[in-house]
């Protein structure tokens, strides 16, 4: 289905065109009518299926209608980095439009705040917020909502992830209840449903499932201690040219020393995380997007936030604790049709995890041993107690491993 068979604007279709836009993808297919018809909407659909235009384009349809002084419409999500995102793809989808928009987050200084409350002021028909700075501006007055017609929960599941359902509460508390409200998440646990239950009014529901990885993403692991990753990571990393490559730790503290011994190795590499201000973060992403740094080391916090085009590699430094978030991380490579490469470390502690990160793609993913240069391989242990087998061979250069498909 082509974008111009919707019923949207001719200028909103001359942004579409201008941005290289003609097919929709499934969930643009089976969203945007629904939310045209005005329909409450529940959705499940990962990172990369096109879910942000998914809602933006049927709402940025609707704001043109007539003029306002007031908040149209809200998108609300969980961290800087995705608002940032969305806040760019307005930009784009809304360049002939003329809809103003204002993107709303912590991590700046006070002057950041005293310019987002002077642009309340002026009046805007869009906010993208993440849920800590849009409840401070909220509780000092600075937003009349008395006009919102639109509420967006984008990456609903994350959210609650980081503890931030209260929040949402007490924001939707401050809203009109006469609204039309949508609702995506990449998954669908009963705290979302629960959640989706007591703000959405007789939803409509969309499902695309994609909880499988990219096929043309390689796959392999190692079975590594703790104590032989960082030696492992660098091997890896000067086998092979990479010019792009996200490393994914389980903590910040981990990615902070991991950032340490990396730049101590001379390797081009740069951690992103919570304890960063948030100048120093958007420093360090423009740097990555632009290949000035080559290699970005980052939590899960960041894992759904991340949207660049040609990283060659993605590497879970620990494995994940949740099967989906494996889906998200190695997501972020073999992006718009390209090859990409993903490789996890298996402690002798982490075998168990991930089993369950085979049993959800359905498929086994070749295991190796590290170098004999860095020491012993721990056994592969799919349960806390149990036993299990180690492969052999490794990576081979970028590109080529024995062992796999």
């Amino acid at each position: 289905m082509n974008f111009n068979d919707f019923p949207f604007t001719d200028k909103l279709l001359d942004g579409l065109d201008a941005m290289g836009f003609e097919k929709a993808t499934p969930i643009q297919e089976q969203a945007i009518p629904l939310i045209m018809e005005g329909k409450d909407l529940i959705a499940c659909a990962q990172t990369g299926t096109g879910k942000t235009a998914a809602y933006l384009l049927p709402v940025l349809n609707k704001l043109t209608d007539n003029e306002s002084n007031k908040v149209r419409a809200l998108i609300i999500a969980p961290t800087r980095e995705l608002a940032q995102q969305i806040d760019q793809q307005v930009e784009g989808f809304a360049y002939f439009l003329g809809v103003s928009s204002i993107p709303v987050f912590g991590g700046g200084d006070g002057a950041a705040f005293e310019q987002q409350r002077r642009a309340f002021e002026t009046g805007a028909d869009l906010i993208i917020a993440t849920p800590g700075r849009l409840i401070s501006h909220l509780m000092s007055g600075n937003i009349d909502m008395s006009g919102l017609e639109y509420l967006i929960l984008d990456e609903a599941d994350r959210m609650l992830d980081m503890g931030f359902n209260e929040d949402i509460i007490r924001i939707i508390q401050k809203l009109p209840e006469s609204r039309q409200t949508l609702l995506f998440s990449a998954t669908m646990p009963p705290r979302i449903r629960d959640l989706a239950s007591k703000i959405l009014k007789d939803p409509q529901e969309i499902s695309i499932a994609i909880s499988k990885p990219a096929a043309n993403i390689v796959q392999q692991a190692y079975l590594a201690y703790d104590t032989q990753k960082t030696a492992l990571l660098q091997k890896i990393l000067s086998t092979s040219d990479f010019q792009s490559a996200i490393i994914f730790t389980s903590t910040k503290d981990k990615a902070k020393s991991l950032e340490k011994e990396m730049i101590k190795s001379k390797f081009e590499a740069r951690g992103i995380h919570s304890d960063l201000e948030q100048a120093q973060r958007d420093e360090v992403m423009l740097a990555f997007r632009n290949k000035q740094l080559k290699f970005l080391i980052g939590t899960d916090i960041v894992s759904r936030g991340i949207d660049v085009d040609g990283i060659e590699l993605v590497v879970n430094y620990d494995v994940p604790p949740d099967p989906e978030d494996y889906i998200h991380r190695i997501g972020r490579t073999a992006r718009a049709e390209r090859n990409g490469i993903a490789i996890t470390f298996i402690s002798d502690k982490d075998g168990h995890k991930f089993k369950k990160i085979e049993d959800l793609i359905e498929k086994e993913i070749p295991k190796f041993n590290v170098p004999p240069s860095i020491g012993e391989s721990p056994e592969y242990k799919t349960k806390p107690m149990g036993g299990g087998g180690r492969g052999r061979g490794g990576f081979k250069g970028k590109g080529k491993s024995s062992g796999r498909r």
